[in-house]
């Protein structure tokens, strides 16, 4: 491990000397629209790239996730190394997908979130060769579709059910931010709450029920639920929209909500005080009031002493950066909830990372894949092997 921390400095101006692939990646890729469920023509771009990199591998699977392999060179044939970034974004397929090319940023739409780190994927085999490493292991480079909001992590769930073997490790990719450390996931569910208030019909239009206002008493009741300090708990009331104008009643409206919590359990309880609060409002105000769940997770941690973690750390000091942890609710809760050994990775520094006109610094961005590439190869040491 000593050796992998005195060479990775040095990497981050190797890197930044083929920096046109990299930017070429991140235009070619962020270009291309894919939100969650239209992935298609993003995922095309990416097997392409990986192929003009001459990998050893590329195709896609039964689920159309696109995967590339580098052939390791060990003769012991040891368990691959996965890394994987999310293919889709938040940004819907007629947005202008413009990316405007300055001398310190590139910007547009879902670059931090996560076309970044779909088109760093994409230049790893081209960075390897440049670095002339190689590995032990195979390294596995997975886009994954279906993974933001209603995608529920479909692409990793489905991945890592049925993929053949063990897994040695895994490295999740993320363009935001450089420093992110994630190495835990708390449970969550998040949900959808629609009310609906019949535009004809029963009630005198001046006194027919608000939407927005039956919304706003079911948030008055979830802030007012009495939430323990251990386990951690909290309900985050993410987005809301409804109504028509002005001066119409709102006939319908719609509720975004997030519950985490570190104890699976806990999780359950709030979700269950919610929809109780959901059935009394519906049933006091003659209204339809529905639940929706669109994703959960269950908690997952490797903790902090884990070898993995802890020589991560020593690599991200050793290339001065700082790092921050937190909880992540990406396919890193998949990956740890089958006890695969995992953690995510932010490549640089941005703005406005979920807006139209998002973002990224690119100096920083040859520190993040230095990290990565230093993670990768203390995979490929044996921190994650069973002693």
């Amino acid at each position: 491990m000593d050796d992998i921390l005195k060479k990775i400095p040095a990497f981050v101006d190797r890197i930044k000397e083929i920096q046109e692939v990299l930017i070429s990646n991140i235009v070619l890729i962020g270009q291309t629209p894919a939100p969650t469920f239209h992935e298609q023509a993003r995922t095309e771009i990416f097997l392409e790239r990986l192929s003009d990199a001459q990998a050893d591998y590329c195709a896609t699977d039964d689920y159309n996730i696109p995967i590339s392999i580098i052939k390791g060179n060990s003769e012991s044939s040891r368990p691959p190394i996965f890394v994987v970034a999310h293919i889709d974004t938040f940004m819907d397929a007629d947005i202008d997908h413009n990316y405007i090319v300055r001398k310190t940023t590139i910007s547009g739409p879902g670059i931090l979130d996560n076309s970044l780190g779909v088109a760093v994927l994409a230049s790893l085999p081209v960075i390897f060769k440049h670095l002339d490493i190689e590995f032990q292991s195979d390294i596995v480079l997975a886009g994954v579709p279906q993974s933001i909001g209603k995608g529920n992590l479909q692409g990793i769930r489905h991945l890592l059910d049925t993929w053949d073997g063990p897994i040695r490790g895994a490295v999740i990719v993320e363009g935001e931010k450089l420093g992110r450390l994630n190495y835990y996931s708390e449970g969550i569910i998040r949900g959808e709450i629609t009310c609906n208030v019949s535009a004809t019909g029963g009630w005198e239009h001046r006194y027919k029920p608000n939407a927005i206002i039956i919304l706003n008493k079911v948030i008055d009741e979830i802030l007012a639920m009495e939430l323990p300090q251990r386990p951690r708990a909290r309900v985050i009331i993410g987005k809301i929209n409804g109504g028509f104008k002005h001066g119409v009643i709102a006939y319908n409206a719609r509720l975004g909500f997030e519950i985490q919590s570190d104890s699976e359990d806990m999780v359950k309880r709030m979700h269950a005080e919610i929809e109780d609060i959901i059935s009394g409002i519906r049933h006091e105000n003659h209204v339809s009031l529905e639940l929706n769940i669109i994703s959960n997770l269950t908690p997952a941690t490797l903790r902090y002493k884990h070898p993995l973690v802890k020589n991560t750390v020593a690599i991200m000091k050793a290339l001065s950066i700082e790092p921050a942890s937190d909880s992540s609710e990406s396919e890193l809760s998949i990956f740890l909830g089958k006890k695969i050994p995992a953690v995510t990775l932010g490549v640089t520094e941005g703005k406005n990372v979920h807006l139209e006109n998002a973002s990224m610094k690119i100096k920083p961005m040859f520190t993040g894949i230095a990290q990565i590439i230093g993670v990768i190869m203390a995979i490929d040491s044996g921190v994650c092997d069973e002693s």
